[in-house]
């Protein structure tokens, strides 16, 4: 038996978010995500849940008194940041950084979204 899930990468960021089902909502119509698996408990919670997005896993789950929302942050790289930066905002995040070009060779915005999760979006431009 392998060790891991065929097609899991070895490593994937859990973020535990107040209102996971607002936050899955974001990952997918902001960068495709796909919901592979959604554990939900009382009240509609949600326990545990797993996003693919391309050839990374996200895995989240709704806050509680034991287990309390943090803030996090994520590198992503996408396609198109201007149209990504975008679709975020459209969806409710609020901007952190508009996309810009700096010393490296990447293209990078930031959005925070409902959840607390900040999303740092690039493309890499040369």
């Amino acid at each position: 038996m392998a060790y891991k899930p065929e097609g899991a990468p070895t490593v994937s960021p859990y973020l535990v978010v107040n209102g996971a089902e607002n936050t899955l909502t974001f990952l997918r119509s902001v960068f495709g995500a796909e919901v592979v698996q959604q554990v939900r408990g009382d009240g509609d919670r949600t326990l545990h849940a797993e996003v693919r997005i391309e050839d990374s896993v996200i895995m989240l789950a709704d806050a509680t008194p034991t287990w309390p929302a943090l803030p996090a942050h994520v590198h992503i790289y996408v396609s198109d940041v201007d149209e990504t930066y975008r679709r975020a905002l459209e969806a409710g995040a609020t901007s952190v950084q508009a996309p810009v070009k700096k010393e490296d060779t990447d293209k990078r915005g930031g959005v925070k979204d409902a959840g607390g999760t900040t999303w740092w979006i690039a493309t890499q431009v040369g």
